[in-house]
């Protein structure tokens, strides 16, 4: 493939944006190809080159890149009508009465313009509502670019993971590792009267895909029960697309106190929303205390984005198609590695998936074909990642370096590290599928 064109505007974005990029995770070495336009499930590059696209904008993009013309239809007219009004409008109403009748712990919500505004509004907000400052995530978890959970360590031994942060930021952040039920016990023994809530992804989409323990999700249920604390789902990533329009949370059957959005409830276009129980989320002004407030909150074209989208996947069977294929991706995924990298893990569910570069572990008969599910009784259950630290020590810098530059020349568009989620939408086929599964076959 020629990359001249892209070569070019990375040198020139050198000059007037940090590092090239406006986002960390784009800064590819030597330098990111520049997307010109997307075309179903693929992506064009600057050059011309053609990709099947399984990075979808980092997930919010469920039915691809040529959206359906009820969807089109509305974000025209609303952009027809006037860019925002700084006032209400109906569409947004209508959205929230969607999220609200659809999500099971969801019964009152508040539109914001960012997974990240989600999170830090969700994490005040129970603040807030509790009266206690710490907040428990787990280790190597990632909710958007705040300070409260930019840190690093272990328990309340903790500090923050980039300059910028002041300390007292991460004294207030306790960390255990995801699916550690002694650990979180613990937490509460030492911490439970001061902990205000625990955040955490309902599977993590963030650090490599990573399956909840049978049980995991209940535990915590029960401990913050228990100290008066609040369970907050992290659905910026699985919302809509894991469970379908029940999320996550109506996937595994738990019901949290707060759940943050992003990605699919805005249609592709910049949104963020924090939905819960009506008693919790009223305590944001105006109706309470906690101060939240955004000017572009709920703006009409990322509203209409958002309902148009998700009406159009209730009503055209969108979740069969794409869970569907997602499914083929990683049995077949599978399938490769059996004959060519057993020591590596296929992980994902519905329309998520991804190979872990694990170091261990063997296939066997009854292993999960279709992505770790966490079943004890599959023969690789001991060697697949449990937490965040058990993807850091896969082997990364091979997935980078390597493995990710030779599926590009495949023309297979990955997210470009080991721990981001890859994704399908609406728009893939199973020619696109046939097509990815063999440019794995050679490069694994």
């Amino acid at each position: 493939m020629n990359h001249d064109e892209s070569r070019d505007l990375y040198d020139r974005a050198l000059s007037v944006m940090p590092g090239g990029v406006n986002s960390s995770v784009r800064a590819i070495r030597p330098y990111p190809f520049f997307v010109q336009k997307g075309d179903g499930g693929h992506v064009i590059d600057a050059d011309g080159n053609r990709y099947i696209d399984f990075v979808m904008g980092y997930g919010p993009l469920l039915l691809g890149h040529d959206l359906p013309e009820t969807v089109r239809a509305a974000v025209q007219q609303r952009a027809s009508e006037g860019p925002m009004y700084g006032a209400p409008t109906e569409v947004e109403v209508e959205l929230a009465e969607f999220v609200t009748r659809h999500v099971p712990g969801v019964e009152m919500v508040r539109f914001v313009n960012s997974g990240t505004e989600a999170t830090v509004s969700a994490v005040r907000l129970a603040r807030g509502y509790t009266g206690r400052d710490k907040i428990v995530i787990m280790e190597g978890s990632y909710h958007g670019a705040q300070e409260s959970t930019l840190v690093e360590g272990e328990r309340e031994h903790t500090a923050p993971s980039s300059p910028g942060i002041p300390e007292g930021f991460a004294e207030h952040t306790l960390t255990v590792p995801f699916n550690d039920e002694t650990a979180v016990h613990e937490v509460f023994e030492e911490h439970g009267d001061d902990i205000a809530a625990v955040l955490t992804e309902p599977i993590l989409g963030n650090h490599g895909i990573v399956h909840p323990i049978e049980g995991y999700h209940e535990t915590l249920r029960d401990l913050t029960d228990q100290y008066g604390a609040l369970l907050i789902f992290d659905e910026v990533i699985t919302g809509f697309r894991v469970g379908g329009l029940q999320c996550a949370q109506g996937k595994f059957g738990v019901d949290p106190d707060l759940t943050t959005f992003g990605k699919i409830v805005g249609g592709g276009f910049p949104v963020g929303a924090i939905g819960g129980k009506s008693e919790i989320v009223e305590h944001f002004t105006p109706a309470g205390e906690v101060f939240q407030s955004g000017t572009f909150s709920g703006h009409p074209v990322t509203m209409a984005a958002g309902l148009e989208t998700l009406r159009y996947a209730a009503e055209n069977d969108v979740y069969d198609h794409v869970n569907a294929l997602g499914e083929r991706l990683r049995s077949g995924i599978a399938d490769i590695l059996e004959d060519q990298a057993p020591a590596y893990t296929v992980v994902g569910t519905d329309s998520m998936f991804k190979v872990i570069f694990t170091r261990d572990g063997e296939f066997g008969e009854g292993h999960c074909e279709g992505g770790c599910t966490q079943d004890p009784t599959c023969p690789r259950y001991e060697f697949c990642p449990k937490n965040g630290a058990d993807v850091d020590r896969a082997e990364t810098e091979r997935w980078e370096r390597l493995f990710w530059p030779a599926m590009k020349e495949e023309g297979v568009f990955l997210t470009p590290n080991q721990f981001e989620s890859q994704f399908v939408s609406a728009a893939h086929t199973d020619e696109d599928v046939e097509q990815a599964l063999e440019a794995y076959k050679r490069v694994l």
